[in-house]
């Protein structure tokens, strides 16, 4: 749920706050996300209950529909790096810092790895880290992030049990690839669309 109000604030800034049936179809998004996820209106507004007592959503005062927001870049602290990177962990699980730095694009294009290893570092800092360098796992290049919002990550019995060629980037990779452009094209097409019924 934060995930999805920080993605859509930073890559969809005017239908932002969103309303709750623009946050249940954001959860359940079929891209971008890891898990994917099928929850209906009165799970969204449980979390959201819960996340309002914790100070890290509100509503919006004097909007038509009833919309949310998130609290986050106070309470976090956030600047713009790590605003995206949070939104990407929390949406797609452990990542390395070159995924990251691919799927974080639209919201904060980052210059190079040393850039996206920074703003990490800074995340991973201080008495209450939001993200955590996890150990590298048999058959992985690099080491993967994970954000800490919900407590330490738990060790993946199936990821340390994968033989070695499941690293290797394959089939499922240059899929979940297409079908994160595709919806980058259908986010646009829809911005696209929402621009020129606003010019008639």
């Amino acid at each position: 749920m934060l995930g999805c109000l920080l993605e859509k604030q930073q890559t969809t800034p005017e239908y932002y706050p969103l309303t709750v049936n623009a946050l249940v179809a954001a959860c359940n998004q079929k891209s971008n996300r890891e898990p994917v996820m099928e929850l209906v209106e009165d799970d969204v507004r449980g979390a959201l209950d819960r996340l309002r007592a914790d100070v890290f959503v509100w509503p919006v005062e004097g909007a038509r529909a009833e919309r949310w927001e998130h609290n986050l870049d106070r309470s976090w602290e956030l600047d713009p790096a790590g605003k995206a990177l949070i939104a990407v962990l929390l949406l797609r699980g452990p990542q390395t810092p070159g995924e990251l730095r691919g799927r974080c694009e639209r919201m904060h294009p980052f210059g190079g790895l040393a850039e996206v290893e920074a703003a990490l570092n800074r995340l991973a800092e201080g008495a209450e880290p939001l993200v955590a360098e996890l150990p590298r796992e048999s058959g992985q290049k690099e080491r993967r992030w994970a954000h800490l919002a919900s407590g330490p990550p738990p060790q993946s019995a199936d990821r340390a049990a994968a033989p070695p060629h499941a690293a290797v980037p394959g089939l499922a990779d240059r899929v979940a690839a297409l079908e994160d452009r595709v919806a980058e094209l259908v986010e646009q097409l829809n911005r696209l669309v929402a621009t020129l019924r606003h010019e008639e």
